[in-house]
């Protein structure tokens, strides 16, 4: 699950479609707010993560006047938009920025801390059962990615590894863009993962290198455009998408090429073993078992397949990911849910003729 801000609720419908379908996931890994996403499903507090993710994202969504839903996207957005600017969200992120300049520190618009998510902290906790999440019989595994401030370097929580809180989660979502303060935890000063990368898949192939996947990616920014920009804010809207759109193709060659290279070593060396081989070249051979072994067996995975659900937009808007209007995010999670039906529908027509 990608980082987005409010499109995050595009991924929850996806997710409403997948748990209808039964599809049941040993690893969830998630950026952002699809790391906020992903804690809620694996460590729903009702059992029933699908209501869970829905209801917190009724919950987070800002109850605007009721004329913002007679207006057009475009104009809801903008509104909407403004007013998180401003204000901040109450069950997400305050406005430190607004706090500071009502006391008279109007210069408080250039810290790099703007907002607080200690709101979307104590909402998590109406939603997440902790305990739950870090509990391995219970929980599908969870890889969450942020990024070192000072260093620049990926952090990669994994609750097989890690025991996750509230601070882990709202760590992945410090997008500093939109000055959303920095999280410390454990020593460390924390963004967002997608500064680094807004797809995770390359942490879940190195969180659970010796199983092959079946890989389902929600991709919020939409690959393809077929309109030019025409202005400086429809360019930085488009460089915006390009920027944090899926990038996994080359992750999913490379694994492809990797896995045609372990076939070949794996047939090459039960030739060898079924050799009888004598002296120095024996003792050879097995000098490189252990070796064989880490490598064919211990990184041997291959991604069986890949399916997307993509989102696409009729009207692009720069700030559409912090429009936060509860018709906004019902229409996002209607449309995650729609688009994510078509796919598993065409692939099951293709399993069927397959």
């Amino acid at each position: 699950m990608q980082g987005g801000g409010s499109l995050g609720a595009y991924e929850c419908g996806v997710y409403k479609a997948l748990h209808r379908h039964g599809v049941r996931f040993d690893v969830i890994a998630g950026t952002s707010i699809g790391a906020v996403n992903a804690g809620i499903i694996a460590g729903s507090k009702s059992g029933d993560p699908a209501s869970d993710l829905e209801n917190f994202w009724l919950d987070v969504a800002n109850k605007v006047a009721p004329p913002l839903a007679f207006m057009s996207d475009l104009q809801r957005a903008i509104i909407a938009s403004a007013t998180s600017a401003i204000y901040g969200n109450p069950r997400a992120f305050s406005s430190l920025w607004l706090k500071e300049f009502y006391q008279l520190n109007p210069f408080s618009v250039f810290k790099p801390n703007l907002y607080d998510l200690e709101p979307l902290k104590e909402t998590l906790a109406n939603y997440v059962d902790f305990e739950k999440l870090n509990d391995a019989g219970r929980a599908s595994r969870l890889v969450l990615t942020c990024t070192d401030i000072r260093n620049a370097e990926p952090v990669i929580f994994d609750s097989k590894h890690t025991r996750i809180d509230q601070d882990h989660l709202a760590a992945c979502a410090s997008f500093p863009f939109y000055g959303i303060a920095w999280t410390e935890k454990d020593g460390r000063y924390l963004w967002d993962g997608a500064l680094l990368s807004n797809t995770p898949l390359r942490e879940v192939i190195e969180a659970s290198p010796n199983h092959d996947k079946k890989v389902y990616v929600v991709n919020l920014f939409p690959r393809v455009q077929r309109d030019l920009p025409q202005s400086l804010l429809d360019a930085m809207h488009r460089a915006r998408d390009i920027m944090y759109s899926d990038k996994t193709e080359h992750n999913v060659r490379m694994s492809n090429i990797i896995s045609r290279y372990l076939l070949l070593l794996k047939e090459m060396h039960d030739i060898l073993n079924n050799v009888e081989l004598k002296g120095d070249m024996r003792d050879r051979f097995l000098k490189t078992e252990e070796e064989y072994h880490k490598i064919a067996c211990e990184r041997g995975a291959i991604i069986d397949k890949i399916i997307r659900i993509e989102r696409t937009e009729d009207v692009p808007f720069l700030f559409e990911d912090a429009d936060f209007s509860l018709e906004t995010i019902r229409k996002l999670i209607q449309k995650g849910e729609d688009d994510a039906e078509e796919v598993l529908n065409k692939e099951a027509r293709q399993n069927t003729v397959s």
